[in-house]
C-alpha cells in the first residue's frame, strides 16, 4: 500500500507544482503591474504624462497608459437568400453564357458579430480610451461610459458608450491585455474618486498580493513499513 500511495502522492505533486508555476507566475505578473500602476499615478498626481505620445489631450487630461491593439466594432457576417432561384443562360461569346434569372426566397442577414479591424495604438488616460489607427480612430470617453465587457483571458475588450448605438473594443496581446485591465480599472477609480484614492487602494492590493502569495507544494510520502 505504502508504494502505491507514495506513487500517487508524487504524481498529484507533479500536476499541483505544474499548477503553482502558473499560479505564483500570474502572482508576479501583477506585482509588476500595481507597481508600475503606483509609479505612474504619482507621476500623474504632479500632472505629468506617464508614457510619450502624440494624442491632442484636453485641459487637465494625463496619458497613464499605451500599447498597440486590435480595433473592432459590432457588424454583422455576410447574409443569403433562403430560396430557390430560377432563370436561363444566354450565349455571348464563344465558351462564356450570361445567366438571367430571378431569385425567390427571402434574404436573411448575417449573424451580429465583432468585426477586427486594423491594428493601431492604444491610449489610456484620466479621462477616456483611444484608439488610433490609420484608418479608424475611436474615443471611448468615462463621462459618457456605460459599462465593459472582457474575454475570459483579459485579451479582448468590448466599450459601451452612450454616444454611439454600435458596441466597439479592443483586442491586445496576452501581457498587454491583462495590464490594459488593471490600469483600466484605476483609471476609473481616478475619473470617479481622484487621483489620490488610486494610491490608497493600490496600496492596499499590494498589501492583500503579499499576504496571498502562492506557497509551493509539498511532497508527503509514506514511510516504509518495517519488515518483521
Amino acid at each position: 500500500m505504502g508504494f502505491i500511495a507514495n506513487w500517487k502522492a508524487k504524481r498529484k505533486f507533479k500536476s499541483d507544482n505544474q499548477q503553482y508555476a502558473i499560479t505564483h507566475q500570474d502572482w508576479q505578473t501583477d506585482i509588476e503591474i500595481f507597481k508600475k500602476i503606483k509609479e505612474a499615478f504619482e507621476l500623474a498626481a504632479k500632472g505629468e504624462d506617464v508614457v510619450s505620445n502624440q494624442t491632442i489631450q484636453k485641459a487637465g487630461e494625463i496619458v497613464l497608459w499605451g500599447a498597440r491593439g486590435q480595433f473592432h466594432e459590432a457588424g454583422r457576417g455576410a447574409g443569403q437568400f433562403v430560396g430557390a432561384s430560377q432563370g436561363f443562360s444566354i450565349p455571348v461569346v464563344a465558351g462564356i453564357r450570361y445567366r438571367v434569372g430571378a431569385t425567390r426566397g427571402t434574404y436573411v442577414s448575417g449573424d451580429p458579430i465583432q468585426k477586427y479591424g486594423e491594428i493601431g495604438d492604444v491610449v489610456l488616460t484620466t479621462n477616456r480610451v483611444l484608439f488610433n489607427g490609420m484608418i479608424n480612430t475611436r474615443e471611448w470617453a468615462f463621462a459618457k461610459w456605460n459599462g465593459a465587457a472582457a474575454s475570459d483571458d483579459e485579451t479582448d475588450y468590448i466599450f459601451n458608450v452612450s454616444n454611439r448605438q454600435k458596441t466597439s473594443g479592443v483586442l491586445f496581446s496576452t501581457r498587454d491585455g491583462r495590464e490594459f485591465n488593471r490600469y483600466l480599472s484605476c483609471a476609473l477609480i481616478a475619473a470617479e474618486y481622484g487621483i489620490d484614492r488610486v494610491i490608497t487602494e493600490v496600496d492596499k492590493n499590494m498589501k492583500e498580493l503579499q499576504e496571498d502569495k502562492p506557497m509551493p507544494p509539498v511532497l508527503q510520502l509514506e514511510a516504509p513499513k518495517e519488515l518483521k
